[in-house]
């Protein structure tokens, strides 16, 4: 039986598919082995390259390395930021977001007690522009009324990549375009104070800051802590703003088997789940 089957396994006819099948084989191995060998060189350089700083070619294709991050916020240092570190914080981060998302100049009287600056990330690729839709979308979700629906349809582009007219008079807007497309940040409420060399990161002084505002914030009576003499403080609003946040309505996320469900929130989700699925 086995001399039977050496026999036919190599007769002529039996051996020219099994070396043609061999040939295909191994020529399919070193295709793909090649694009693994690439794959492999590419994700390692991507890997081994730190996230702040990142290799990009220019339009005359030179090559070069972008540092703005770490140029923009070593512009920035000594400064405390109201935002980094606080993404655990849905209401605040609402509130930025509510504030960045609105027209200028009710942004302006509403930063004007928080900050003496503003930072926008721009120049495209994943800027701030890109993530403006869901920064209105959280500050709808805790202030009422910014939006007319839980997703903020009426906030973001147009097919033709024209932005809607809420978008258009948004203060982020204005920063990340200003220069581009005749637009322009009204000086008389911010200025431009640093761009970063390949324009990725803006910097805008606000003017006219509340000094009332920074000294209330700065005097530490006004400082929550959790225990006497904690370095653990969280601060507080200053009192000229008391009246907008009032108008928050805390958000409860379906998920935080902590907060007690309330008929609003479930029908914000329902809502929100629904157009989002394209209903």
């Amino acid at each position: 039986m086995s001399s039977s089957l050496h026999e036919k396994l190599h007769e002529p006819a039996s051996v020219k598919p099994r070396l043609l099948a061999g040939l295909v084989l191994t020529f399919v191995f070193f295709v793909y082995a090649d694009q693994f060998y690439q794959y492999s060189h590419l994700f390692a350089e991507r890997s081994s390259s730190p996230q702040i700083m990142f290799k990009a070619r220019l339009q005359n294709n030179k090559e070069i390395i972008v540092d703005d991050y770490r140029e923009a916020y070593h512009w920035l240092r000594k400064r405390t930021s109201i935002a980094d570190g606080n993404t655990w914080n849905h209401e605040h981060i609402a509130t930025l977001g509510r504030i960045l998302t609105a027209p200028e100049a009710e942004a302006h009287s509403l930063a004007r007690h928080l900050a003496d600056y503003v930072l926008v990330w721009a120049g495209g690729g994943g800027d701030d522009l890109a993530k403006s839709p869901h920064l209105a979308r959280i500050g709808n979700s805790v202030y009422p009324g910014h939006c007319s629906d839980p997703t903020c349809s009426q906030f973001g582009f147009h097919q033709d990549r024209s932005p809607t007219p809420m978008m258009a008079e948004s203060l982020l807007f204005k920063m990340c375009m200003a220069g581009q497309m005749g637009v322009t940040v009204n000086e008389t409420f911010f200025q431009l104070a640093f761009t970063s060399k390949y324009g990725k990161v803006r910097v805008f002084k606000v003017k006219k800051v509340s000094k009332k505002s920074k000294d209330w914030v700065a005097d530490p009576a006004n400082r929550v802590c959790d225990a006497p003499g904690s370095w653990f403080c969280s601060g507080q609003y200053p009192p000229a703003l008391q009246e907008f946040i009032s108008k928050r309505r805390d958000f409860k996320q379906l998920e935080d088997f902590n907060v007690k469900k309330d008929t609003h929130s479930q029908k914000y989700h329902e809502e929100y789940m629904r157009r989002m699925g394209g209903g």
